[in-house]
This record gives C-alpha cells, structure tokens and sequence, in this order.
C-alpha cells in the first residue's frame, strides 16, 4: 500500500510543478516583452531566472508524466496567463471571444489534467 501512495504524491507533485513551470512561463514571456530586447536589466534578469526555474520544473515533470500531456499543459498555462497579463496590462485587446477562447484553453487543460 505504501507503495501506491508514494506513486501517487510524486504525481501530485509533478502535477504541481508542472502548473507552476506554466506560470513561470508566462513570467519568462512577460519579461522577454518588457526588457526591451534585453536593454533593460531587471526584465532581462527575470527573463533568464524564470526561464531557467520554468524550463527546470518542465523537466522534473515529465520525469512523472507523459511529455505530451506534460508539454501541451505547460504551454497552455503559460499562454492563458501570459496573454490574461497583457490584457490586464492594456497590451492586448479584452473581448468577450478572447475571454471565451482562453476559458476553453484553460477547460482544455483541465481536461488533459483529469484524462491523465
């Protein structure tokens, strides 16, 4: 029985990770945006750190789960929350089709996330 239980904390915290790694992503990107072609120190700082940190817990992840799976979840975190922080910003454009596009990003995650 321990057995079953230690396979399912490393999953849970691969899950984790992996969530975080995506919100990490989106840290990496938003820094990539503003450090101007990295002309600007503390965006190009937090660029690299959060991309090393993201690329790290990408890694660890897929030690646990499927690279797939893993991928597309790290991706569509990052990408839901990078554009939600350009919105939020005033540097995309807010309507309701995007809002519903992200919300299917996000069901589709979810959904990789139970099927797994």
């Amino acid at each position: 029985m321990r057995d079953k239980t230690a396979t399912k904390d490393v999953a849970v915290m691969a899950w984790l990770v992996l969530v975080l790694s995506g919100v990490l992503e989106a840290a990496w990107a938003t820094a990539l945006a503003r450090s101007e072609g990295f002309s600007r120190l503390v965006p190009s700082v937090v660029f690299f750190v959060a991309l090393g940190a993201s690329m790290a817990g990408l890694a660890y992840a897929m030690r646990t789960l499927p690279v797939g799976t893993a991928y597309a979840v790290w991706v569509g975190v990052g990408a839901a929350l990078t554009v939600a922080i350009a919105m939020v910003g005033g540097e995309e454009p807010v309507s309701v089709v995007r809002i519903l596009l992200l919300v299917g990003l996000v069901g589709c995650v979810i959904g990789l996330k139970l099927a797994h």
